[in-house]
């Protein structure tokens, strides 16, 4: 009699064991970029698949704190609430026990722990899971190139679930109400990046894929940034039903000026002010050419008055000096012819000193030959 009793209670333990293997869940940690969206993963792990009857998803900002509800599902009937009525909705396959829940705008306060809990049809027993999120500061969304630069834009997908994109789609706006132009189309079937057919595009061959991915990165470079290119970029990221998508905002700005050459660098008014100085140095060029050749004239005058001077007062502050000689007188002892005594005289005659230094000078050998004069005394 205990026997059927004992086999049922062994079989009751048994699925007992079953269900609790069922209960025990990861929990994941995630970073996320304020403002971006992030996929928080809650899948029933068995392998068979039962739709699920209730989901419902928590969140707590630490250990003590109440928590508050994110979203509830009931009745094919997806409700999200409070703060997070416009930023959370289920994208999971409600139909293969899968509850996950994508956060939109990732905000700072949503730092902390969220929490799901399912139970499938036919079951009473809720599993639980945890995800923690860790908010990092929000990426530049709002940026300015140069003309001429290369700008890379940034585009990734967070989630705590191992899933393949499968499509990347990025396009332009010029602005409001315009139309939207494809950059960069990627098909993961493919492996390569599709866009426009070839001599089509002013994005072709100046756009390229530059992210991983495989860890979901749609990131790209636009490169030869041109004035045209200025306006707003949105990247689509496709995974299965999931769709990830991102804005971003590029200003295409005109390098300076002083480290451009040419006419393109150059403004209205700076192209105006070197026009006017270029003709008011052409019409007064002549009259700087006869100030010049005055000035010119002037100096040399005064050079050849102050040369002429100078010469002159060396010629007052070394005056000539004169060469005198003596001619000897007739001895006393001798007597003139008439026997009366005369009184001598010495007449001196300058001599220059060219003359003297001559020795063939006819003047000089005049004055030599001069005899002297004497007069008879009574």
């Amino acid at each position: 009699m205990f026997c059927p009793l004992i086999a049922t209670l062994i079989a009751v333990l048994l699925s007992c064991s079953l269900s609790l293997s069922d209960l025990i869940a990861s929990s994941p940690e995630l970073m996320v970029h304020m403002g971006d969206s992030a996929l928080l993963g809650c899948k029933f792990q068995s392998t068979e698949e039962k739709p699920l009857i209730k989901v419902d998803w928590l969140f707590s900002s630490g250990e003590h704190v109440k928590n508050e509800y994110v979203m509830y599902y009931y009745s094919n009937l997806s409700v999200p609430v409070g703060r997070f009525k416009n930023r959370a909705r289920l994208v999971g396959d409600i139909l293969r026990s899968d509850g996950s829940l994508l956060l939109e705008n990732v905000q700072e306060a949503d730092r902390g722990n969220f929490s799901c809990e399912i139970r499938r049809q036919g079951e009473n027993v809720v599993v639980k899971k945890k995800v923690q999120v860790h908010v990092l500061p929000e990426l530049l969304r709002e940026f300015e190139v140069h003309v001429g630069d290369s700008a890379q834009m940034g585009c990734v997908f967070h989630s705590t679930e191992k899933k393949q994109m499968t499509e990347v789609r990025w396009t332009f706006s010029s602005g409001q109400g315009a139309k939207e132009e494809s950059v960069l189309h990627y098909d993961y079937k493919f492996n390569k990046p599709m866009g426009y057919p070839q001599g089509q595009g002013r994005f072709q061959n100046r756009v390229a894929l530059v992210g991983d991915t495989f860890h979901n990165d749609a990131s790209i470079m636009l490169q030869r940034v041109k004035v045209s290119d200025q306006g707003n970029y949105t990247c689509r990221i496709y995974l299965g039903n999931v769709v990830f998508r991102k804005t971003m905002t590029l200003q295409a700005i005109q390098k300076d000026s002083r480290s451009t050459s040419g006419p393109e660098g150059l403004g209205g008014n700076q192209l105006v002010i070197i026009v006017g100085i270029i003709c008011t140095t052409l019409l007064l060029l002549p009259v700087l050419i006869l100030i010049v050749k005055r000035s010119h004239r002037n100096t040399s005058s005064v050079n050849s008055t102050a040369m002429v001077k100078s010469l002159e007062k060396t010629g007052m502050d070394t005056p000539e000096k004169h060469i005198y000689f003596s001619v000897p007188p007739w001895d006393v002892g001798e007597e003139e012819p008439s026997g009366q005594s005369e009184a001598t005289y010495m007449t001196m005659y300058p001599i220059l000193p060219s003359l003297r230094s001559d020795p063939n000078n006819s003047l000089e050998k005049k004055s030599s030959a001069r005899t002297l004069k004497t007069e008879p005394t009574f």
